[in-house]
């Protein structure tokens, strides 16, 4: 059976949201959507679509009379269905959104009320794509991790970062002294995990004084510049934009800092905010509450590749994208490093569909020499940031440590992320600073070609790294 021979069991209400002989779809007037789709009782999977494109569009359950010819043309329309794999494709008339660049505002129409409709029993975003005269009104990254590596003077391996641990529960000294013995012992990036706040065991003020001292510190003893990523997610705007200020005036150099919004639970706004108001800062997406919509098993919600393409739209820096399985998340090459890889390039395919980030012509002769220097790891959009959305850097974390460091490289087949390592750097008897240095060895030992069992041989902070995770992997 073909999706048209479901045309006949539709209502006018329904009928009204499909159109299988769409003209080119491509064409810039739409933002196409790819939904898995399984229909509630007695609703067939066109019935289904056609409900969910009325409810994410202008319509409801019924045909209402106050609909106007005008407000007719903003429907969205099914196009397309996959019936083996119900795979459902909607356009959405670009005109729907708010032309202000509003992240929110889509998320609301196509991730919003869909998800509790009762003709549905399965309902999973897969993938997005965004037409150029769409992308025009968006902010994307301005802070990039280009201009994270500048600073750093780190071009050729991943930036090599910490999340302190425990979680909580230090005192805003104790705090910024795991902060220092990273740093001494080589890492180049620190951040404060998704919970902390202005918790009365660690202020918040106290522990950003501390922060920049003991950076201060450990930048003079190494030589070498440092970052360190606030997590700025508060109860409200003023306090959220009061602790911006307050880590600005702290006395950090430019760049040695970047600010961390929970960007799921926070919300877009939050995000987009920040974005706006700081563009000289690296704006970092932590994804903490993602997995109740993006687990593959999770039958309604959406793809961590979508939640990663929207963080680009609406300019983070960069975002968690997961370890593809490697570290202790749940999570898939297919997912995840679609989602780094979609995020890190000019022009790259998803899940369904094929996104160019650039807003001038992909036939244009200028794109067509950018994407060659992008697909070549080159910077682009330096001085023509009218052509394209920036990169958005894929930060890595979950469970890795310095031996899973080469795997998921591998992986990846880039070095183009930030990696941020918890246990994998604390969970030694010997310390923080000897972790930082076997993670610092294991990465040489990748750029050398040399296997770490090998390398170790010569390196004793990476040898007892191997020997407490090769053993805690075989207790397991």
């Amino acid at each position: 059976m073909q999706a048209k021979d479901l045309l006949s069991t539709l209502n006018d209400h329904q009928l009204a949201y499909v159109n299988l002989d769409l003209p080119n779809p491509k064409n810039g007037d739409y933002m196409l959507a790819s939904f898995h789709l399984v229909p509630g009782k007695n609703l067939n999977i066109l019935q289904a679509a056609c409900e969910v494109s009325a409810e994410s569009s202008t319509g409801t359950n019924f045909l209402v009379q106050t609909e106007t010819a005008y407000s007719k043309l903003l429907n969205a329309l099914v196009y397309d269905i996959d019936m083996k794999d119900n795979i459902v494709k909607i356009a959405y008339p670009r005109r729907l959104f708010d032309r202000g660049g509003n992240v929110q505002n889509i998320m609301t129409y196509i991730a919003g009320n869909i998800f509790g409709m009762k003709e549905i029993s399965a309902l999973k975003l897969l993938d997005v794509r965004f037409p150029p005269v769409m992308l025009e009104q968006y902010d994307g990254p301005s802070y990039t991790l280009d201009d994270m590596r500048k600073y750093l003077n780190v071009y050729d391996r991943p930036i090599l970062g910490t999340i302190v641990k425990p979680k909580m529960g230090l005192s805003s000294a104790e705090y910024a002294e795991v902060c220092y013995d990273f740093r001494v012992g080589g890492g180049d990036f620190v951040k404060n995990d998704e919970p902390q706040a202005d918790q009365d065991f660690c202020p918040y003020d106290k522990m950003v004084a501390h922060v920049k001292q003991a950076m201060d510190k450990a930048v003079k003893e190494t030589w070498h510049k440092k970052i360190h990523s606030f997590n700025v997610s508060s109860p409200d705007y003023d306090t959220m934009i009061a602790r911006c200020e307050m880590i600005r005036n702290a006395g950090f150099e430019p760049g040695s800092y970047a600010f961390l919004i929970d960007g799921t639970t926070a919300g877009w706004m939050a995000v987009q905010t920040l974005r706006r108001k700081y563009p000289d800062v690296f704006i970092h997406f932590h994804r903490a509450g993602h997995g109740a919509f993006t687990r593959p098993e999770n039958p309604i919600g959406y793809s961590v590749l979508v939640l990663s393409k929207f963080a680009r739209l609406a300019g983070a820096s960069g975002i968690h994208t997961g370890t593809a399985g490697v570290g202790k998340m749940a999570g898939s090459p297919g997912e995840d490093i679609t989602a780094a890889d979609e995020i890190l390039h000019l022009f790259k395919s998803g899940h369904t569909f094929e996104q160019s980030w650039a807003t001038i012509q992909m036939n244009d002769e200028d794109f067509v020499t950018i994407e060659a220097l992008d697909a070549k790891n080159q910077e682009i959009l330096k001085d023509d940031s009218w052509r394209g959305i920036k990169k958005c850097c894929p930060i890595i974390s979950g469970g890795l440590n310095p031996t899973l460091l080469k795997p998921f490289i591998d992986l990846m087949g880039s070095v183009d992320f930030i990696t941020t390592m918890g246990a994998g750097v604390h969970a030694h008897p010997r310390g923080t600073k000897v972790w930082a240095t076997a993670l610092i060895q294991a990465c040489e030992a990748y750029k050398a070609g040399i296997d770490i069992h090998e390398y170790a041989k010569n390196h004793s902070e990476l040898a007892e790294a191997i020997e407490f995770f090769e053993k805690k992997g075989k207790k397991k």
